[in-house]
């Protein structure tokens, strides 16, 4: 198996613009993608997807993107432009992590976590971060080794756990970076009572080549979980995935097929690419 994974930010008719100004923060960056449901896009060589939802979704902190920076100049010139009609989280500050960091809530709900100091050369520049608060505070390493044990080519790249007298008990994370079929992501647990939560605002989506490797992620990530409409699920930590047909995407670029493909999959959960192909011929 060799699959895309990518975030997908859920917008109220916003996510072209959102991923046209997300375009103009970061270098070696681009629209790869655009119809009036999507916009797929990539930052830094990280693939997102933004999505036309709806008012029925908000962003939630509990995934944000982690964006490690090369110097001040880059990490306050980011600051600045993304704290344009948004708010911080955690100022742009010294912390004893970071001689520089910050987190941010955008002008369209979507969160960064900004740092100063980490070697590139190490990995991704921007990264997914999930965190893990309220009644699942405590599980980030079950759930890193639940990923891993699904996905192919993972491993854990560095791990940071609290320490005696610290916020957390010691079996908690602070902070940790983590592989899924070669493409890197963070989780951390978070101390505290927070108002957010995992949701559909950001979900994950995995693009699958053939039927069984839909079936094998469908399969897996739904276990314990929740199955929805469209190839969405919720696995049994809160987390939403969408396990999709690469074909799709070329399917709905079709002007002769989109609405015959979408009146097919609408009657779907898991699905069924040959059920699709049928629909579209």
């Amino acid at each position: 198996m060799n699959n895309s994974i990518y975030p997908c930010l859920w917008f109220d008719n916003q996510a072209s613009e959102a991923a046209t100004f997300y375009c103009s923060i970061f270098e070696n960056s681009s629209i790869t993608a655009n119809n009036p449901m999507v916009t797929k896009f990539e930052l830094e060589g990280k693939a997102i997807m933004a999505l036309n939802g709806g008012p029925m979704y908000k962003i939630s902190p509990a995934i944000s993107l982690f964006v490690f920076c090369h110097s001040i100049d880059e990490i306050e010139r980011i600051y600045k432009i993304l704290m344009q009609d948004g708010s911080a989280m955690m100022p742009l500050d010294t912390y004893p992590w970071s001689a520089k960091y910050g987190w941010v809530i955008d002008k369209y709900g979507m969160t960064w976590q900004l740092m100063l100091g980490e070697n590139q050369e190490e990995g991704s520049k921007i990264i997914p971060s999930l965190l893990f608060v309220n009644d699942r505070c405590g599980k980030a390493e079950q759930a890193i080794h639940y990923y891993m044990s699904i996905f192919p080519h993972s491993e854990i790249q560095n791990c940071g756990k609290y320490n005696d007298g610290e916020a957390l008990p010691k079996v908690c994370i602070k902070f940790c970076r983590y592989a899924l079929n070669n493409q890197q992501f963070a989780a951390m647990d978070g101390p505290g009572k927070h108002n957010f939560g995992f949701n559909e605002g950001v979900s994950f989506v995995v693009e699958c080549e053939t039927q069984s490797e839909i079936n094998h992620y469908w399969n897996n990530l739904s276990e314990e979980g929740a199955e929805a409409q469209c190839g969405w699920l919720k696995d049994k930590f809160g987390v939403s995935w969408q396990i999709v047909p690469s074909v799709l995407s070329t399917l709905m670029s079709d002007p002769g097929k989109a609405d015959k493909v979408v009146a097919a999959f609408m009657k779907m959960k898991k699905f069924d690419i040959e059920q699709l192909m049928a629909a579209a011929n």
